[in-house]
């Protein structure tokens, strides 16, 4: 069965945005990306780059993690601003959305119905992986759902922001186990934790 993946970066006091929820890595933004952690994401995790991205750096490699991405109203509206209607065309983009209209034409599904229970579907289909690329909002909705986190932790705090799994997630603690990581010479890390059984 293919796993939920919750593929996100985090700052070291647990944030992935501002207070304000926008992109932190945007042209106002306040994220710190160093060139060792570009490369590595680029070698290793390819189909995670939007396509702005994989253009500009000459990617066209599938990736071997994920096929299918996933994510809420909040953090897919923040490529809409942008001008991007699909920022993933090399994925299956599935948005969660109770008021978003699909355009046929941008390749995005836009499903108005109960996240984990999609999610629940999308696990049983044959594939890759999928990635849950955010808001914390979906994240704490499919927090019972996710069975791997890859943390790209950046060695920053910020005080104050998005949780990793939103404000309204309830309070219910579960064991990770580290199965892998990376750190930079930059200070940024990649941590892989594999959800313990029980």
């Amino acid at each position: 069965m293919r796993k939920l993946v919750y593929f996100i970066a985090s700052t070291v006091d647990g944030f992935i945005a501002g207070p304000d929820g926008a992109d932190p890595t945007g042209p106002d933004g306040f994220w710190p990306i160093p060139q060792d952690y570009v490369a590595y994401l680029t070698a290793e995790y390819p189909e995670t780059l939007p396509a702005p991205a994989r253009a500009a750096l000459g990617v066209t490699d599938p990736g071997t993690h994920f096929d299918t991405v996933v994510e809420g109203r909040n953090s897919y509206e923040v490529g809409l601003k942008a001008g991007i209607a699909n920022a993933y065309p090399h994925l299956r983009h599935v948005v969660f959305s109770s008021t978003l209209r699909a355009d046929p034409d941008s390749g995005v599904e836009v499903v108005s119905g109960d996240p984990a229970a999609a999610v629940r579907a999308l696990k049983r289909e044959e594939g890759k992986d999928i990635w849950l690329v955010g808001g914390g909002a979906l994240a704490g909705s499919l927090y019972g759902e996710v069975d791997r986190l890859v943390v790209k932790l950046a060695a920053m705090t910020i005080g104050a922001g998005v949780p990793l799994f939103g404000r309204g997630a309830r309070f219910e603690p579960r064991a990770w186990r580290l199965t892998h990581h990376h750190v930079f010479d930059s200070g940024a890390a990649f941590l892989t934790y594999d959800r313990e059984a029980g």
